[in-house]
């Protein structure tokens, strides 16, 4: 059997753990979580990097400090997870879904200035498999309108655009940790802020809407309640266990792309189904490995004949706009050419780190052997 992902662990994340009971600190912002700020802080460049107890959290607080209303407007993709949308549901927003590249997967940079009205106030781009949107061109409409730009960087840990880390060149950016991510503390993520004059708020935000973080630096002598705000900070366990992986960050990064190449050099030139194109100016992580086949019937049919197998591929989003709720809370600008259909046809493949290659090359001969 080869599962679709197994949690990444590389073998310290006990001794951390334990490191972390014995100094009986484990709440939120210990020296673990101090560890991961200033690691995500030096590799992103960015000012402050806040951990949280997810990446949808991250997002909510982004909402927040962008301000939104109950009216505003927020442009994003369809073809993304439903915390993307969520966060600013939560605020009031109305979203409005654009469509997709078929080349990334990513929102299309070109149909952005077309869904833009007077209540636009964020755009969110979602960097689909690690691989960058065209945030040149985003950052520069955002610049000509006024906008908050939120990078949707779940994905994107590791990964840059143009040199410049994903989730570091709007003004938020969103990082996930989650299970099925390349580094993992189970549930968690990180706010990356672009800015300085956003970081007070943030850390007040982040601690229930209270300045409890200057107290523990001993910038007031007693913290109180300051702002909106709710629990948005992880336990010191959760920061220990990641804080293990993010030390050998680019081990983990290059095992990936050894399986994400691997499988690359086996499919590029086959014939049988699209593999991933990668922009110039993109440098990935290694995050996904996806094919589009032919329709949704044939990806069906390769679902249940892999997974005879032993082999676990899956499909990922439904796009939003389809969904009950996105119907309700959002509008579609423009026509859906490739949202629904490219949707319909991507399946991911196996990877995770620390994959055998016996197991790799096991689904690489199933594939071929459907095909063949």
């Amino acid at each position: 059997m080869v599962g679709f992902n197994v949690a990444p662990f590389v073998g310290r994340e006990l001794e951390y753990m334990k490191q972390a009971v014995d100094n009986h600190k484990i709440c939120g912002d210990g020296e673990f979580t101090q560890k991961c700020r200033m690691w995500l802080e030096k590799k992103t460049k960015t000012s402050a990097a806040l951990l949280t107890t997810s990446c949808t959290h991250a997002t909510e607080m982004a909402a927040l400090l962008c301000d939104i209303q109950p009216g505003d407007e927020v442009i994003m993709p369809s073809y993304t997870f439903v915390s993307t949308a969520d966060a600013f549901v939560l605020r009031g927003a109305k979203i409005v879904f654009v469509d997709i590249r078929p080349d990334t997967m990513n929102i299309n940079e070109k149909l952005i200035e077309e869904a833009i009205t007077e209540k636009t106030k964020v755009i969110v781009p979602v960097h689909y498999a690690g691989v960058s949107c065209e945030m040149d061109e985003i950052l520069e409409l955002a610049r000509l309108h006024n906008l908050y730009v939120v990078e949707d960087a779940a994905q994107g840990v590791m990964a840059t655009y143009k040199g410049r880390a994903l989730g570091s060149m709007g003004e938020f950016g969103c990082f996930s940790f989650h299970e099925t991510k390349n580094f993992s503390m189970g549930e968690g993520g990180a706010l990356l802020i672009r800015e300085q004059q956003f970081i007070e708020r943030a850390e007040i935000v982040r601690e229930k809407g209270t300045n409890r973080s200057k107290f523990y630096r001993g910038e007031v002598d007693k913290y109180s309640w300051c702002d909106m705000g709710s629990s948005y900070l992880p336990s010191d366990l959760n920061a220990a266990y990641l804080w293990a992986q993010l030390e050998v960050a680019d081990e983990i990064t290059t095992d990936r792309m050894r399986i994400w190449n691997r499988y690359d050099e086996s499919f590029r030139n086959c014939g049988y189904f699209q593999v991933p194109i990668i922009p110039e100016g993109c440098e990935h992580n290694g995050h996904m490995y996806y094919i589009k086949v032919k329709d949704l019937e044939e990806r069906q049919k390769l679902i249940k004949y892999l997974a005879g197998r032993g082999v676990h591929a899956v499909f990922h989003y439904v796009p939003l706009h389809s969904s009950q709720a996105g119907r309700k809370y959002g509008r579609f600008c423009g026509e859906d050419v490739y949202t629904t259909k490219e949707s319909e046809r991507l399946l991911r493949l196996p990877l995770y780190y620390g994959m055998k290659e016996e197991e790799q090359e096991y689904v690489i001969t199933c594939l071929r052997k459907y095909y063949e």
